[in-house]
């Protein structure tokens, strides 16, 4: 259990509270604050990967709470943006994002009971869809449009990528729906 890949996840669940604390801290730089641990988690969940794999410490425990953590990290940050920007625009592909997180955990784990989860592993629409969300996320969380007096416009990205991560979930929650279908039918009552 105490693997390297599986400590570097343990400490992105810790850090889910600071990042919440610090964005809604009462400073200038918080929410820049916050979009940087956001980042650091982000970039964590590539990184534990690659180390399970590099050094065969892939395990039971880090499969289980890989995916949860990046979960209720972009859960978390899903709920923060709608609070601060408090807009269809953000809220409905939001909504979207964690429908599909939990229709696709939830038919994940019971492809897994019925023997059949390579019928819906992650595909690279998926990960499509987690790259543009992280990125989105990222973008919203800082609330930047300009950094040091040049324009980047982060925010206006941001929401831009939230749609296309949006879409991107809509499509690969109904391809993931169609392989989970077409691997159980015939074998389930």
């Amino acid at each position: 259990m105490w693997t390297v890949p599986n400590i570097i996840t343990i400490i992105r669940v810790m850090l889910i509270p600071i990042f919440v604390t610090v964005y809604f801290l009462d400073w200038k730089w918080a929410h820049e604050a916050g979009a940087f641990i956001f980042w650091l988690a982000a970039i964590t969940d590539w990184f534990d990967g690659y180390l399970a794999r590099k050094l065969k410490q892939s395990s039971a425990f880090g499969a289980f709470l890989d995916p949860v953590a990046d979960k209720l990290i972009v859960a978390a940050a899903l709920l923060m943006i709608t609070h601060t920007y408090a807009t269809l625009w953000i809220t409905v592909p939001a909504i979207v994002l964690l429908m599909r997180e939990i229709f696709v955990s939830a038919l994940r784990e019971w492809m897994s009971q019925q023997g059949a989860s390579d019928a819906v592993k992650v595909s690279f629409m998926g990960k499509a869809k987690t790259m543009a969300q992280m990125l989105a996320l990222i973008g919203l969380l800082s609330g930047l449009e300009y950094f040091m007096g040049f324009p980047i416009y982060w925010v206006t990205l941001g929401y831009i990528l939230l749609w296309f991560a949006a879409v991107l979930s809509l499509w690969s929650m109904f391809i993931y729906a169609v392989s989970g279908y077409k691997a159980l039918k015939g074998t389930v009552n």
